[in-house]
């Protein structure tokens, strides 16, 4: 993997669930359609630079690795780990964020006692017994502050979610749930290492609703191995049926670091990895989740995210406003900074060696981010947004010599039509949206020069 990439995936890694929202290079692709760029302009996440105000509460993620199954194109910190590993895990994350303020200090970051919203990720968090659950929030209040509107979610599996941790959960303050149901076919989400079917997803709303938990998740994968255009559709139309506030479609990408992209690699036929769309059909799949989940009434604010008005998730726009965030547990990153606009950030990240984490080993990466890395990723992450990105904003808080180079590349890929431009705000196209990645590093400086 290039640098350019993995600076990339830095930023980015805790915004997509092991495969990205991007295929590359298709070689058809439709032409960007008015009426949907106009759409696009509307929508969440106008401001998406972070400042004095937006930068006084906290997000916290908390990585819950334990799954009943690994799926085959995941490439997370996760796994089939034996249950009893689950009390010693949480009692590391509790020791965790019982010591955070005093490591944010001895790094010079920021750490506001204020949270806004909070995410419980994985793996499968739903697996944890209710007091692992109970102790997880008991450790997070005793060292900070929720707001009373704080968004709280949970990642939970079809059919992997108990009674007893569903009471545990909204006692806890849980209002916001996400479902990683991939497929409503079940034979497509079987292959894929799902233990799920659509009865099961569709039980799991009710019972969710029911506890008073509304504000619902559903994500889906456009690319799975086997899937067709008339399998999609069933997919699509599912999650139309759902009436779920909140949809996330995702367009497979898969790599080394999983079953599947090591199957596709080699050959084989174990993961069925020869019947994984093409290119060119995923990025078909992905235009009809847009038209569709439009007509049901969930408009498109990021690449892969799709919500009803005002309900888009709180917590995974922090990231593409640059808004402060700590991460507890395997695999997962921080991203704090110092109290003024112009001072540095600091990124972290913790091992993803689940057997060093419970030993006692914590952040093995650590980085402090200049201007000028800082000014890549307003650009990069705020693209990933219908909103786009808000050149006034970026003056504010960038020197020129930083922004015009930007510029210059904004219109150069504007006259290519992978971005709309005015001089005042940059955009994705839908053909741009395709291919993202490639947009995003045009937006990345020489290595010597970002130190």
């Amino acid at each position: 993997m290039s640098e350019k990439e993995n600076r990339l995936n830095d930023a980015d890694r805790k915004n997509r669930p092991g495969f990205q929202a991007e295929v590359p290079s298709p070689s058809s692709l439709h032409e960007p359609r008015r009426e949907f760029e106009e759409r696009s302009s509307q929508g969440a996440c106008n401001n998406l630079f972070m400042n004095s105000a937006a930068g006084n509460a906290l997000g916290i993620y908390i990585s819950v690795p334990f799954c009943r199954s690994k799926c085959t194109y995941c490439n997370f910190a996760s796994g089939v780990f034996p249950a009893a590993d689950q009390a010693r895990y949480v009692e590391r994350v509790a020791a965790d964020l019982a010591g955070a303020r005093r490591w944010a200090e001895s790094a010079g970051a920021e750490l506001s006692r204020r949270v806004d919203t909070v995410y419980l990720g994985g793996g499968t968090p739903s697996l944890l017994a209710p007091e692992l659950v109970a102790q997880i929030f008991a450790a997070m209040r005793s060292e900070f502050d929720f707001d009373a509107d704080a968004e709280v979610t949970m990642e939970c599996a079809p059919g992997q979610l108990a009674d007893a941790t569903l009471d545990a959960m909204a006692a806890a303050g849980v209002n916001r749930v996400s479902l990683g149901v991939q497929s409503f076919v079940d034979s497509e989400a079987h292959a894929s290492g799902r233990l799920h079917s659509r009865a099961t997803v569709e039980a799991d709303l009710k019972r969710l609703r029911a506890a008073g938990i509304t504000n619902l998740n559903v994500d889906l994968i456009a690319g799975l191995a086997g899937q067709t255009f008339a399998s999609w559709e069933e997919s699509l139309e599912a999650l139309s049926a759902a009436e779920v506030p909140h949809a996330s479609v995702y367009m497979l990408e898969v790599d080394e670091d999983s079953r599947l992209g090591r199957e596709m690699l080699k050959g084989g036929a174990r993961y069925r990895a020869g019947l994984v769309p093409g290119d060119d059909a995923i990025a078909r799949m992905y235009e009809r989740a847009i038209e569709r989940l439009e007509a049901a009434g969930l408009r498109q604010y990021e690449i892969s995210n799709f919500s009803g008005f005002g309900l888009e998730s709180r917590h995974n726009l922090r990231y593409w406003q640059r808004r402060p965030y700590l991460g507890v547990g395997l695999d997962a990153s921080s991203m704090l900074r110092r109290s003024s606009t112009q001072s540095p950030v600091l990124r972290a990240t913790t091992t993803d060696d689940l057997s060093a984490y419970l030993a006692g080993k914590g952040i093995t990466e650590s980085e402090w981010l200049g201007p000028a890395r800082q000014h890549e990723e307003a650009w990069f992450l705020g693209l990933r947004t219908n909103a786009g990105v808000n050149v006034a904003a970026l003056r504010d808080e960038f020197d020129p010599e930083l922004i015009e180079p930007a510029m210059q590349t904004a219109r150069r890929l504007a006259e290519e039509e992978l971005l709309l431009f005015d001089g005042e705000r940059a955009r994705l196209t839908a053909r741009g949206r395709l291919i993202s990645n490639h947009v995003f590093q045009e937006f990345l400086m020489p290595v010597n020069s970002a130190q």
